[in-house]
């Protein structure tokens, strides 16, 4: 079949045109889909070795390129093709390419996965250029890419099918490139500050470390529920006990069976990090440098903008406890309130609505919430928060009600969680239990006693220091990712029928 007789009988549709070209491909050259095939050079290495010739030069060297086919024109004559690591453009004339390999550009579509062998030279325009000499079907692609200019509109569409919106869109690839960068950076500082990665399960006969609801499933030859993790704490402090290090870490997935939001999904990054002899005034530290640190290794400034939003994460950032906070903010100076119920009356006359049996921890949580969080927009870190939500923190020296625990607010966000990790393992176990009596007040009855945790406990853990950070919403921050969705690959959406 001649090319003319070959285009009148492709059909009208574009993705049936692409499915005639296959066959017609097949024929041809036999294998479309090769197993085999090497290039060269990347365009990014191509552009490197070449950033000096000069225009409207011819170089001898001939290279072999491999790449998808973003744009078409002149009836084939430029082709852009485009690898992971940039462009670079193709051209195909009668003067300087085979006839056969022209012919072979009029099955290839937009999208399609080449390669080209051929001369580089650079044109008079200054465009970096392979004159092609070989063309190799790679891949044919079944169905079109997003229209070049304005990728996928459609943002759910984006967030189901990522491939497209990669493929299209180079704003979210450099932020998917910029999150491996961020979270081998979160791993070179740790390592520099003399932590050790370790591995904890993810699969979990008792959950814990948190509070949130977890997800259940089944192990079939063990024949016993289990649970994803919630968070990684129990066991990396069961490592402290052990003394395998002094400062350990852990970037893991947890996976919470909760709300999705803006920044919320189901399966997160964490970071968890726990340094022995050291308590929550040094994990202060270690949010500071860290933060500054990935900072500067993306933007070479401690200065980041967010939307609209300048962010300085130069540290020292500013400390606050939370009762201060709360007490600027609305004038309620809950160091004077001495009960549970006379914090409940101060709450409800400020006009707040709360539950009938909260503590006086809970309705200054509560209060520092709906009133000061969202006004921390520069770096802070909000300390001595209430002992009544914090059962594994030390208690602020002469403050019995408060304890050693900070959280790091960005743009009015939380990012970090922090403690003097409580190391009295009798007072470990009082607190534990209390909190298990509570949750099975609240109908949570699967929530069990990790009595191997309070084992190790009992054997003794140095004092520490203990903290996490939420890295999809450090990355959020870094990354000017308006939405969490923006920063993880594949996120969680209800099923499409």
């Amino acid at each position: 079949m001649n090319k003319k007789t070959e285009e009148q009988a492709l059909s009208s549709d574009a993705t049936e045109v692409r499915a005639q070209k296959l066959e017609i491909l097949r024929e041809k050259i036999g294998d479309v889909y090769p197993a085999h095939f090497h290039r060269t050079i990347t365009n990014a290495e191509l552009a490197e070795k070449y950033a000096d010739l000069p225009d409207d030069t011819m170089t001898e060297d001939v290279v072999t390129v491999a790449g998808r086919v973003y744009s078409m024109r002149n009836s084939g004559m430029f082709v852009d093709l485009r690898d992971a690591s940039g462009k670079i453009q193709i051209f195909s004339h009668k003067d300087t390419t085979p006839e056969d390999v022209r012919e072979m550009w009029s099955l290839v579509d937009l999208a399609d996965i080449v390669g080209v062998t051929g001369v580089v030279r650079r044109t008079k325009r200054g465009e970096l250029t392979i004159n092609a000499q070989e063309l190799t079907m790679l891949t044919k692609a079944l169905k079109p890419m997003p229209e070049k200019y304005h990728g996928l509109a459609d943002i759910e569409t984006r967030y189901r099918q990522r491939y497209l919106d990669i493929m299209s869109n180079d704003d979210s690839k450099l932020r998917f490139i910029q999150r491996s960068k961020i979270l081998s950076g979160v791993r070179r500082f740790l390592e520099g500050e003399g932590f050790v990665e370790v591995e904890t399960p993810m699969l979990q006969s008792i959950y814990g470390g948190a509070s949130a609801d977890p997800f259940k499933t089944h192990h079939n030859a063990l024949d016993m529920d289990m649970y994803l993790r919630i968070a990684p704490e129990l066991y990396l402090k069961r490592i402290l006990v052990s003394g395998l290090t002094d400062k350990v870490f852990e970037v893991n997935r947890n996976f919470r069976n909760e709300g999705v939001s803006t920044r919320h999904n189901p399966e997160f990054t964490m970071m968890e990090c726990y340094w022995a002899y050291a308590d929550y005034e040094d994990m202060m530290g270690i949010v500071e440098r860290m933060f500054e640190t990935l900072a500067m290794t993306l933007h070479d400034s401690t200065t980041v903008k967010f939307g609209e939003t300048e962010l300085n994460f130069k540290g020292p950032f500013k400390r606050v406890p939370m009762p201060d906070a709360v007490k600027e903010a609305t004038g309620i100076d809950f160091l004077a309130i001495e009960t549970d119920e006379e914090a409940r009356e101060a709450t409800e006359a400020a006009g707040f609505e709360i539950e009938s049996d909260w503590t006086w921890g809970e309705c200054l949580a509560f209060i520092f919430e709906e009133k000061v969080e969202a006004s921390l927009i520069q770096p802070s870190h909000v300390t001595h928060f209430p002992k009544d939500i914090s059962p594994f923190a030390k208690e602020v020296p002469g403050e019995p009600r408060l304890v050693e625990r900070f959280e790091t607010y960005v743009n009015g966000w939380e990012l970090g969680n922090a403690f003097s990790e409580l190391n009295d393992p009798v007072e470990q176990r009082r607190r534990m239990v209390e909190q298990l009596e509570q949750a099975h007040a609240r109908g949570e009855m699967e929530k069990r006693l990790d009595d191997d945790f309070l084992n190790a406990m009992d054997h003794g853990m140095p004092p520490a220091g203990g903290l996490g950070i939420g890295i999809d919403r450090l990355i959020m921050l870094l990354t000017d990712g308006p939405s969490i969705r923006d920063v993880i690959l594949f996120p969680a959406r209800r099923h499409k029928d």
